[in-house]
């Protein structure tokens, strides 16, 4: 990856955008070379994607100027954008489940006549397949492919759309490690040929690996811009939040006592009435993190309300302690010591339009002392709710304030405080950093050690794998509604867990291994 620093195909100077007051970027200065992939780097709400908006004409800059290929341009849409050669591959992909890759491709193309040219479209998607290593099949349709090979369709629309800047925003947020290795080599290739790439993460290590420079925002404004080779984590993660952070953790060694939770066999339904989870089997003990790692949408959503007791079991049995919880009701659940952060914490964790202080006691409100019979008791609630505030941390103007008007990394800091406060026996925390900044992430990170050191039980189930290996114990990966197996933290291979995210068995590449050393 060299980039051909003579020819600067973009230059965004002094961009400013307001909505109202605030200022999402404020005078922001970017540049791209042809041939370099250039990391924009911040945490969530730094600008990122408001700056990426604004470039390819999803947003008007209150102030500021773009130039593309050396001249100023005032893009008004997207296709403004693509005419100019700017294409935007989004975190959320935009295609078409029912229909082929080749239509999803030609969709929103303009026709010559009645007629798209599908002929011709799948001659040239090939063209790019073979020319990119983007490997596709034209006549697939989206819902037949799998998550990583549906990226390479957004990437292959832009291309065929004759882009030669493509913006990536956070692509590798559902692909498993050689899905993201293999997108690398793509993008490394695409480099090599001329294609320049702006590549939106929050991701260190990514960062580092894949990018020639990188752009750091922070509250809108540009902190630093360095070349990746003369920087590093640490580096980056103080200029992403203005302090040192600790990237890596000492867990130190807890004696794991008895099973607190074993699950025996559990199936369950998801809400389309499709079988969701296959006669799932684990146990997990005192003062230890177990970790559930796959793509998203494999099960894991069905696993957590089946064992707080918000989804019903076609079969199966649930331990708690010892204790038989599988017809239990959640209120009954969590009086026994269960714990839960949902992956939808604005949803499902919190109700954002009650008070601080309502949401830190929504479990416990209508128990003593927080209630005299038919009437809330505020001052103990607010009594209550301050000493959590202190303790966990949470920034807010007051315990009264709507929680609505709380950063996100403040509402998760509400729900753990309520969830953690009673000092649980079972924690189960579902992609609890999801959507939160450097600083928020390094703080969940170590309540969740703290309470393993106490002597908790705790499931953690991440699409993110980095916060598996850091705090897992031991690490299994459900995929389709199934374990592929279970492997000691000490003993991961992270390229056999990247197979079993894939569908394979640790059985199963254990065994090939085997064969290919004899």
């Amino acid at each position: 990856m060299t980039a051909d620093t003579k020819l600067k195909v973009l230059e965004m100077k002094g961009i400013t955008k307001k909505f109202g007051d605030l200022s999402a970027n404020n005078n922001v200065d970017f540049e791209l070379f042809r041939g370099e992939i250039h990391g924009l780097l911040g945490e969530n709400g730094a600008g990122k994607s408001t700056l990426m908006n604004v470039l390819y004409g999803l947003y008007q800059p209150t102030h500021g100027d773009i130039h593309v290929k050396g001249k100023r341009e005032i893009i008004k849409s997207p296709l403004e954008a693509i005419d100019l050669g700017i294409g935007m591959v989004h975190q959320h992909f935009m295609l078409t489940q029912s229909h082929t890759v080749t239509e999803n491709v030609l969709l929103g193309l303009k026709s010559k006549g009645f007629f798209l040219p599908f002929d011709s479209a799948e001659k040239k998607i090939m063209d790019l397949s073979k020319k990119y290593g983007l490997q596709v099949n034209p006549k697939a349709k989206i819902w037949q492919i799998s998550v990583g090979e549906q990226q390479r369709v957004e990437i292959i629309k832009a291309l065929y759309r004759d882009v030669d800047i493509l913006i990536l925003d956070e692509p590798t947020s559902v692909l498993s490690p050689q899905e993201v290795n293999s997108l690398f080599a793509t993008l490394k290739s695409m480099v090599k040929q001329g294609l320049s790439i702006i590549f939106i993460t929050h991701k260190l290590d990514e960062v580092m690996q894949v990018s020639d420079r990188i752009t750091i925002l922070r509250d809108g404004k540009v902190v630093g811009n360095v070349k990746t080779s003369d920087t590093n984590k640490e580096e980056l993660a103080n200029m992403m939040v203005g302090r040192p952070l600790i990237t890596s953790f000492e867990k130190g060694s807890v004696e794991a006592t008895k099973n607190i939770l074993e699950i025996k066999n559990v199936r369950a339904n998801n809400d389309r009435n499709l079988i969701a989870l296959k006669d799932i089997s684990l146990d997990i003990k005192g003062g230890e993190i177990l970790g559930i790692a796959g793509v998203d949408g494999n099960g894991q959503s069905e696993l957590a309300e089946v064992l707080t007791g918000l989804r019903k079991m076609l079969g199966g049995k649930i331990i708690l302690d010892g204790k038989d919880i599988t017809k239990l009701s959640t209120q009954a659940i969590r009086n026994l010591g269960v714990a839960y952060t949902p992956e939808d914490r604005m949803n499902i964790g919190l109700i954002l339009e009650y008070s601080v202080s309502e949401n830190l006691v929504l479990d416990k409100f209508s128990s003593s002392p927080f209630s005299k019979g038919l009437f809330m008791n505020q001052s103990e609630i607010d009594k209550y709710a301050k000493k959590l505030v202190s303790d966990f941390g949470i920034r807010t103007p007051s315990v009264d304030v709507p929680a609505k008007q709380l950063s996100g990394g403040n509402l998760q800091k509400i729900v753990l405080a309520r969830e953690l406060s009673s000092n649980p026996k079972l924690i189960i925390v579902h992609n609890p950093t999801n959507g939160l900044d450097v600083g928020a992430i390094e703080y969940v990170h170590q309540t969740l050690i703290e309470n393993r050191k106490k002597g908790a039980a705790i499931l953690l189930i991440s699409t993110e794998l980095e916060e598996i290996l850091s705090l897992s114990d031991r690490i299994t990966v459900l995929y389709e509604g199934e374990l592929m197996g279970m492997v000691p933290r000490a003993e991961v291979d992270i390229e056999k867990l990247g197979l079993m995210m894939g569908g394979s068995k640790l059985d199963s590449i254990s065994g090939e291994s085997k064969g290919e050393q004899r």
